[in-house]
């Protein structure tokens, strides 16, 4: 029987599988940067560049936040113009320990596809960096709706009944500062689990036990009733990838994120930690 991948798997997996996935480079910055010009600037050998702006969000709007998900049949068109078809398994990396190649890996899973991060990221590759494009035949890649029951809407997302978990950095989730959203803090009754704070200052995964204890102090055993947002719907994924690579189960994605939710101006905020009461 095959072996289930895992959603992070580290460069010596990829090593010992040659010819066996797509590798796909997700680089994308918050300041505006551009990821196509980190990657024609160097990638690893044979990635293919997705970009989150075209493939991976839809159109940004007050209701619906900065990176909502894009029409399925958008994203379908552009896995297949990087060549990646149903059948491939794709592992992506970025240079920030994944949590931007996260939004990619999450919305490949949550469709039935195969798809892992590369633990560690960019700096995980032992060798030299290419840049020479890569290209490969169109893909056959299907159109798939998104899975209704790992998405949450801005009702969930405000509702006790779920334990709300926030992946933005500590700053941002009290409302010290907001670099790019109307109203500084987060959604009254969520607790901060930055996902950044799952990794060493390599950008590998931190051990297991280590992951599991800080995910435990936020009173996270499982990843049911659990809501995973940031400011809008990227770095959330890496936590629920986390939790899913921990044996937690899935939890669920509110995509529209603070972005979405700071823009309401009926909802209320909150720019202290707050304790939660107990699910």
């Amino acid at each position: 029987m095959e072996e289930e991948l895992k959603p992070f798997v580290d460069w010596s997996w990829c090593a010992a599988n040659p010819g066996t996935f797509v590798l796909a480079d997700s680089r994308w910055y918050l300041d505006g940067s551009s990821g196509k010009d980190a990657y024609e600037s160097g990638h690893l050998p044979g990635a293919v560049f997705i970009d989150l702006d075209q493939w991976l969000s839809g159109p940004a709007s007050p209701g619906a936040g900065r990176n909502p998900l894009p029409d399925p049949e958008v994203f379908a068109q552009g896995m297949r113009d990087a060549g990646i078809s149903d059948a491939d398994t794709v592992v992506v990396y970025d240079d920030a320990g994944g949590v931007i190649a996260a939004r990619l890996v999450w919305m490949l899973r949550s469709t039935g596809h195969k798809a892992a991060i590369l633990n560690g990221g960019i700096a995980a590759y032992p060798g030299g960096l290419s840049t020479e494009s890569s290209s490969r035949p169109k893909g056959n890649f299907s159109s798939r709706a998104w899975p209704a029951h790992l998405l949450a809407d801005i009702s969930e997302a405000s509702s006790t009944a779920y334990l709300r978990l926030d992946a933005r950095n500590t700053d941002r989730f009290e409302g010290r500062q907001d670099p790019v959203d109307p109203r500084p803090g987060h959604i009254p009754g969520a607790v901060n689990v930055p996902c950044r704070g799952n990794l060493d200052p390599s950008g590998q995964l931190l051990p297991e036990l280590q992951i599991r204890a800080n995910f435990e102090r936020a009173g996270v055993e499982s990843a049911q009733n659990i809501i995973s947002y940031c400011g809008s719907g990227v770095t959330a994924c890496h936590n629920l990838l986390v939790m899913e690579q921990l044996g937690m189960g899935q939890g669920k994605l509110f995509v529209g994120g603070w972005s979405q939710y700071s823009r309401a101006q009926e909802r209320p905020v909150a720019t202290t930690i707050q304790p939660d009461a107990p699910l």
